[in-house]
């Protein structure tokens, strides 16, 4: 049975470990730091690491995903297929198709699919006390103690402004619209419109949003997906 092995390593890169580093041959590296002293590399297929990029593993950048110029990876972070990613982001996985593009720290955190971070967006993921944090835990109706450090878990399709500022241990819905003045609530439901909490995300518009998202990406939004959101719509409003 035989082995994949990785493409040559770009010359024009820095290595430390090179024999834990796997990169795809339609990859494209630039000009960047790629460190698998703390764990393995991969870059998948299609996938572009722009130039000034410094990447501490573990980390798996899936296909057709991006890291802009001068992003900082820590592992363990994964950025699944036709992500992007930029500015300081450490112990993330983000699913497909989810953009954070700009400046701003993601930290301890898990983004779903068709998610955007606003430029300037940041996470905090531990309390200045250094206590517990908290979560909200939508089966049981109540706070439960997460770690000592915890970000922002964010429902697919949800979407922040620039310069959200998202407290420790923050629970944001599916198909949210983040915007407003100061600190977000730590638990912002489904289909919010601003984080009020009184306003909800019209359906039809909700769906007219996500289409123009998919649009960017040449993608298109199913029928199968147009239901399940109907039903979730269903389960918070009718």
């Amino acid at each position: 049975m035989s082995v994949k092995k990785s493409a040559s390593l770009p010359e024009n890169n820095q290595y430390i470990n090179p024999e834990h580093i796997f990169i795809e041959e339609s990859a494209v590296v630039n000009l960047s730091l790629i460190n698998a002293s703390t764990g393995p590399v991969y870059i998948g297929k299609n996938s572009v690491v722009m130039e000034g990029s410094m990447i501490r593993g573990p980390f798996g950048l899936c296909e057709n995903a991006t890291l802009k110029m001068g992003t900082k990876i820590y592992g363990a972070t994964t950025l699944g297929p036709y992500c992007v990613g930029g500015g300081e982001i450490k112990n993330v996985v983000m699913q497909g198709y989810s953009n954070k593009a700009h400046d701003g720290y993601l930290g301890d955190s898990v983004i779903g699919r068709w998610c955007n971070l606003g430029a300037g967006t940041s996470n905090s993921n531990v309390k200045n006390t250094g206590g517990m944090v908290k979560m909200w835990n939508g089966f049981t109706k109540e706070y439960v103690s997460a770690d000592v450090k915890c970000g922002v878990i964010m429902g697919d399709y949800s979407r922040t402004a620039i310069n959200t500022s998202l407290n420790t241990g923050t629970v944001i819905g599916v198909c949210c619209n983040i915007f407003g003045e100061g600190f977000p609530p730590k638990y912002v439901p489904d289909f919010q419109w601003g984080f009020n909490g009184t306003t909800k995300y019209d359906f039809e518009k909700s769906l007219q949003d996500i289409a123009n998202w998919k649009k960017m990406k040449g993608d298109t939004l199913t029928e199968e997906e147009t239901k399940i959101l109907k039903y979730i719509f269903e389960q918070n409003f009718v």
